[in-house]
């Protein structure tokens, strides 16, 4: 008979799987010895089983839990819902991936009228006993029954206002009975029911809706943010209860081994006296710094030290724990790898190498390559930041600068977003309802919560700025709109200024700066260089693009579109000229005023990329693009070319396409106007032989888009030829041709086309259009509800559709080798910048990928992820001993 349920004993870390990470991180501790309450952990197979049997448990789960219960109750000594001595218990959830604050958790389970007087008498604590029952009541009401929490919060808020006071640990005993009374009630008058008195019932009701929580919006949202798939779901824990709200001689914390935000050695987090775990987190409370325990309960600190270092040298990863101290003694509730920004899972990494924790390969497998891009995150200027407006300071909880309007609701951040608007959330605190909105604005400030509280936490994973309790910041009620900062009003639309590395905040909008990189970045890019197999380059069609990308790491231009280099005020009034000219003459002299334009923007690229390949894309888009649009722009180019307005709008409606990426474009261009090619390829040669004339090493490679067909190809090789011929740039320059692989045919006859070419690129913007018929300009309409119903598992617009576009590059690319053992195979465009597709183009035995500049950082990671997660493949197949387990991923 399969089993469901686990005591702490049984479990490993290695069962993650199955165990959650949760359940994994307290079976692993408690092996290892450390202080542990005991519990039982109910498998995420029971979860897959829930749903499928529609929310119903497997056959033989509920004896195996009442036998673990039994076990935890002779362990403890203690008996759920005793009269005398009650054992309570918590339930929590915990799925392999950490999803922090997504799912739900309860406390203080097995109270009831009878256990309360049971556990007043044991422990001789009235208050403490009371306090524990009316959290129960608020959190099983608003967790397993759906009771909105604002009603039980008026209650404590009308109790508090009574006397005047602010914290929930100054209550006393007479104001916790009324509450408990009144909780009661709110209970019945919502759910018709008296509050539960039987222990097992409330168990089995709090386990369903953890295990309900797995498809909460909240947790579907995180996991869609995050990429999470082909999980079985959540496990449940159930544990015996330790309290940090029992008295000053107790107290609960949430810690980091190293600084989560920038990843310095130092032990990092925060702790509240005489309160529960979900204090901490929730950011009702602005905690205290971990560091201030030790003047508080110097010998539970201690302690704390010591097992930080045994948690950091046994898992050999940063972890993130939370803690509880009951009458001065430790216990441990969890250990997890902790989430971390990009600066710090970089700086760990090269600390941990260097103190021989992990070696490099381990340290570039530990780093999401996503999180590279908070590394390239804007800061303030110093300089703006002397003469702005301070407004307040709080908590430096996610580095990084957000300038942006004030939205005081998740929706309005979602809203603004959608509009174009850069937004910043402020909020009194966040919840992990407002996920949605946290992720759509640029950064978040909260009035209170600290650097373990939900909004820096989730900030952090998501690589936002956060400045989280600012004691400045006073927000009255989202739904008036209006908040203040230092005694300034601030109403919806003002813009304000986030330093999410000081924790500052300022009115107005202050100038940003590019972020310096360097020291542990470069260490570990230079790690990356030397594992990954794939060549990095970039797309790249102005110089400036090119150096940024260059001083990143590219190793040449993966894509250079030459059609925006007509745009330029310069450039477009001969282009639009040489469009509209009535014939060949006209259209080559207009072409000869282009040239000189083209050659200098090929000789910058050339110079910079010295001696590095340079991919120069021929004329792609429809000609229509060029051609103005607005009766204002269209009377005044006529204005300026000297002609009649009808011909130019005689001109757009002759060149109008009912599906314009499938038609008068590419190739087909080079093929009825030979004369646009033949004039970027003598530019391209001109250019080159005037850089090797400076001393420059020029490798152009001319690609020849939206090929699907040999003959075309054959035609504009021609055009190729004779260019280089005219300019004599025979045997001077150096030179490949090749073609974008766009179009299906084009893919499944690669054969044909590689004996042709030097080299293919794929397009895999249009390859996808052509491939999956969805157009790139229309498919946002539609594709979150593919997304939503699991039909693609992301937009294959960001990450190859691997399955089906990813077939046909496979087919090509065994096709093309075949044909050409020497041909050169990439890809470009934005795909190129995706770890998945990075990761896909290795395993098809691509040669190189190309991406925006900015991105090359995160795809040189990638790609030497690829490789090292590859070697690891072939380890483990040739012995049955090598698993993955001591590589974090």
């Amino acid at each position: 008979m399969k089993k469901w349920v686990y005591n702490f004993h049984e479990g490993t870390q290695s069962m993650k799987e199955t165990l959650g990470g949760k359940g994994a991180g307290l079976c692993e501790m408690t092996k290892i010895g450390l202080p542990v309450p005991p519990g039982f952990v109910i498998s995420t197979d029971v979860c897959h089983e829930f749903y499928v049997l529609g929310k119903k448990y497997p056959e033989g789960l509920e004896k195996e839990v009442e036998k673990y219960l039994l076990d935890l109750e002779k362990t403890m000594g203690k008996k759920l819902g005793d009269k005398a001595d009650p054992l309570l218990v918590s339930v929590r959830s915990g799925a392999a991936i950490s999803m922090p604050g997504m799912m739900d958790t309860i406390l203080n389970l097995g109270l009831n009228d009878n256990s309360l007087e049971g556990l007043i008498a044991k422990t001789k604590n009235e208050r403490f006993a009371l306090d524990s029952y009316r959290r129960f009541i608020q959190m099983f009401s608003e967790i397993a029954m759906g009771i909105k929490n604002e009603f039980f919060e008026e209650i404590i808020t009308e109790v508090k206002s009574a006397r005047g006071i602010k914290l929930d640990c100054d209550l006393n005993v007479t104001e916790l009975k009324t509450m408990i009374t009144k909780y009661k009630h709110v209970y019945k008058e919502r759910t018709k029911e008296e509050f539960p008195q039987d222990p097992k019932k409330q168990l089995w009701i709090a386990i369903g809706s953890v295990f309900g929580s797995w498809n909460n919006d909240r947790a579907i949202t995180y996991r869609k943010l995050y990429n999470i798939t082909g999980l079985k779901g959540t496990a449940v824990t159930v544990q015996s209860m330790v309290f940090g709200n029992m008295g000053d001689n107790c107290a609960t914390g949430v810690a980091f081994t190293r600084n989560p935000s920038t990843g310095e050695n130092k032990f990092y987090g925060e702790f509240l006296p005489n309160a529960q775990g979900e204090d901490v987190v929730a950011g009702i409370r602005t905690p205290i710094k971990i560091d201030d325990l030790e003047k508080i309960l110097p010998v539970a600190y201690k302690q704390l030290l010591g097992i930080r270092e045994t948690l950091e040298k046994h898992y050999k990863d940063m972890q993130d724990i939370e803690f509880t101290i009951q009458e001065e003694k430790l216990y441990m509730l969890q250990t997890r790898s902790g989430k971390r920004t990009g600066h710090a899972a970089v700086r760990v990494a090269v600390e941990m190498v260097k103190e021989g924790l992990i070696d490099e390969k381990t340290a570039i497998l530990r780093i999401d390559p996503y999180s590279l891009d908070q590394l390239l995150h804007k800061t303030l200027d110093p300089n703006a930041k002397k003469t702005a407006e301070l407004l307040g300071k709080g908590l430096p909880a996610s580095p990084g600068a957000a300038v942006g309007q004030i939205v005081f609701t998740a929706e309005e951040a979602m809203k603004w977003k959608e509009e174009g608007k850069k937004v910043i959330l402020v909020r009194k605190e966040t919840s992990p309802e407002d996920i949605e909105g946290m992720n759509a604005a640029l950064g978040i400030l909260t009035a209170t919560g600290g650097m373990t509280s939900h909004a820096a936490v989730v900030a952090r994973g998501m690589g936002k700025c956060c400045v989280a309790g600012c004691g400045a910041l006073y927000v009255k009620d989202d739904k008036e709109k209006i908040c203040d900062i230092s005694g300034k009003k601030f109403k919806e639309g003002d813009w304000i200024t986030l330093d999410g590395s000081t924790g500052e905040v300022f009115n107005g909008q202050l100038t940003t700066m590019d972020p310096e990189l360097s020291g542990n970045f470069g260490i570990v890019m230079e790690w990356a260089k030397k594992y990954k197999k794939l060549q990095i380059k970039t797309n790249a069609d102005i110089p400036r693009d090119a150096e940024v990308a260059k001083r990143f790491g590219a190793e040449g231009i993966g894509l250079c579109r030459t059609e925006h280099m007509f745009f330029d005020k310069e450039r477009i009034l001969p282009m639009r000229k040489m469009i509209l000219a009535d014939n060949l003459e006209d259209r080559k002299k207009y072409l000869e005023e282009l040239l000189p334009f083209q050659k200098e923007d090929f000789k910058g690229l050339f110079k910079i990329m010295n001696g590095l390949p340079c991919i120069i894309r021929l004329l792609d888009p429809p000609l229509h693009e060029f051609l103005p649009h607005e009766d204002k722009q269209q009377k005044e180019c006529a204005e300026k070319m000297g002609i009649s307005v009808e011909k130019i709008k005689s001109a757009i409606a002759a060149l109008h396409e009912f599906n314009p990426m499938l038609g008068f474009r590419g190739c087909r261009l080079g093929v009825k106007y030979p004369e646009i090619n033949h004039m970027q390829c003598r530019a391209i040669f001109m250019a080159a032989l005037e850089c090797i004339a400076e001393g420059f090493k020029p490798l152009p490679y001319i690609e020849v888009p939206l090929v699907g067909h040999i003959k075309e190809l054959k035609l504009i090789r021609e055009l190729v030829d004779d260019a280089a011929k005219i300019t004599g740039a025979i045997g001077k320059v150096t030179f490949k041709f090749g073609t974008m692989i766009e179009v299906p045919r084009g893919a499944l006859t690669a054969d044909e086309l590689a004996k042709d070419s030097e080299f293919f690129s794929f397009g895999t913007n249009d390859l996808t259009q052509m491939t999956c018929g969805f157009s790139r300009d229309d498919v946002a309409k539609f594709i979150k509800y593919y997304l939503d119903k699991g039909i693609y598992p992301k937009d294959p617009f960001v990450s190859i559709d691997q399955t089906g576009v990813g077939l046909l590059m496979q087919i090509c690319v065994e096709k093309g080798k075949k044909a050409n053992p020497h041909i050169e195979i990439g890809i470009c465009g934005e795909h190129g910048g995706d770890p998945d597709s990075v990761e896909f183009c290795h395993r098809i035995g691509l040669n190189d990928v190309s991406c925006s500049p900015y991105r090359v950082p995160l795809a040189i990671l990638a790609a030497a992820q690829a490789a090292l997660k590859d070697e690891l493949k072939k380890k483990q197949s040739k012995s049955p001993f090598i698993h993955f387990t001591h590589v974090k991923t």
